[in-house]
């Protein structure tokens, strides 16, 4: 069997990065899953398999609530990566029941649709500032002044972080998921200990400062949990606030973004979509599933599985390959063409089973408000140039994406 990097996949190349679709079309074609030398996992290429695995639970997230390291056989991290992996370690997306079902149940009392849905007004007048403003200077980096301020607001409003307080939010966020790409270097390492370390203790600043004058803010609703089965450690609130921040702004920033290059790449989509907002719905999905901002999501085998005859072993690390299952053309009609009508989109953008995106519909809330607000205000945007991508592969997003009014 040809190995992954032979088939084209390297998530060091900038060619790959650029467009990694080919490349998981070759992935399909030769199996099911396959074994990735480099980072020690395996690939899993198929979205009827992505979508299994993300549901089966003999695979999990973690592996410590029912192994040590050693039990495991894995490797403690490093000492000098310890702050990171406090902090990272003790967020419900990182835990399994029943530690993952008790921080689920209280942070989704933030999430309901009644809650949500009263943010939608909010969500809207801002994005429909920050377009405004955009339109006023005739243009500018569409990532920095719409895409990323929306997100981090709305975020940053529903912790209760003051507004003069939010300048390091974004900061700290891109140096912690740093960590999430593959093998990252010492340097990015460094960067996500700091981070962690400086996060967390604002954030143990402001639980305090919440102790004393609580607000109408989710900090202090997580404070003020009195049922013995729900209330958190300061360490799982701290976590859990870091996750909500950095998962509830990366993937609606770079969907933004990665959307609206879509777009200007495919004029005559761009073209239906302006003469008809009522396909902003089902262009939000269709635009998640063409250029998926998460592009992989790890998971450690706690029980022997087998895939198409294959054995993976306890202890063995799955990459599921979400931007491939999205390309998977046993679920999507002609999935490399970008159809803002699509009606059939299982898209799995947002993940699946216990570990679904509690924030999915809020994001789509901002994702709507920003691209109706575009539509409205700027109905002549167009791309000032080619962007530079990240050179990220997991979490696949812009540089910056400057635009300008004709």
């Amino acid at each position: 069997m040809a190995a992954p990097s032979d088939l084209g996949f390297d998530p060091w190349d900038p060619a790959f990065l650029a467009d990694p679709y080919p490349a998981y079309a070759e992935l399909r074609a030769r199996g099911r899953v396959h074994w990735f030398e480099p980072t020690n996992q395996w690939l899993v290429p198929h979205h009827a398999d992505v979508s299994a695995l993300l549901r089966d639970r003999r695979l999990g997230r973690t592996y410590l609530h029912r192994f040590t390291h050693e039990e495991f056989g894995r490797s403690a991290p490093p000492p000098e990566h310890e702050p990171f992996h406090t902090l990272n370690d003790h967020g419900m997306l990182d835990l399994e029941p029943p530690d993952h079902t008790r921080i689920r149940r209280l942070v989704s009392k933030a999430f309901t649709p009644r809650t949500v849905e009263r943010l939608r007004p909010y969500v809207r007048d801002l994005a429909g500032e920050l377009v405004a403003g955009l339109v006023e200077r005739g243009g500018g980096d569409l990532l920095a002044e719409v895409a990323e301020p929306l997100p981090v607001a709305v975020i940053a409003e529903m912790l209760g972080i003051p507004e003069s307080d939010r300048g390091p939010l974004r900061p700290w966020s891109a140096d912690i998921c740093g960590m999430y790409e593959l093998n990252p270097p010492p340097e990015t390492a460094a960067k996500a200990v700091r981070a962690s370390i400086e996060f967390s203790d604002y954030l143990r600043e402001l639980i305090a400062a919440r102790r004393k004058e609580p607000g109408d803010d989710l900090i202090s609703g997580l404070i003020a949990a009195h049922d013995e089965d729900d209330r958190l450690t300061e360490q799982e609130m701290i976590s859990t606030a870091v996750l909500l921040l950095n998962a509830g702004h990366e993937a609606t920033v770079n969907a933004t973004v990665n959307g609206w290059w879509a777009l200007f790449r495919n004029p005559a989509q761009l073209a239906a979509l302006r003469a008809d907002h009522s396909l902003i719905p089902s262009a939000i999905e269709e635009l998640m599933r063409y250029d998926t901002p998460l592009q992989l999501f790890e998971r450690w085998v706690l029980d022997d599985i087998e895939i198409d005859g294959t054995t993976i072993p306890r202890g063995a690390e799955i990459a599921m390959l979400f931007g491939s299952a999205n390309h998977d053309p046993e679920v999507f009609t002609d999935p490399e063409h970008l159809d803002l009508t699509r009606t059939e989109n299982p898209h799995i953008s947002f993940s699946a089973g216990i570990h679904y995106c509690i924030g999915a519909p809020l994001a789509r809330i901002e994702l709507a408000a920003s691209m109706s607000a575009l539509l409205d205000q700027a109905p002549t945007l167009r791309a000032a140039g080619e962007p530079d991508r990240k050179p990220n592969f997991v979490i696949r997003g812009l540089e910056g994406l400057s635009v300008e009014l004709r």
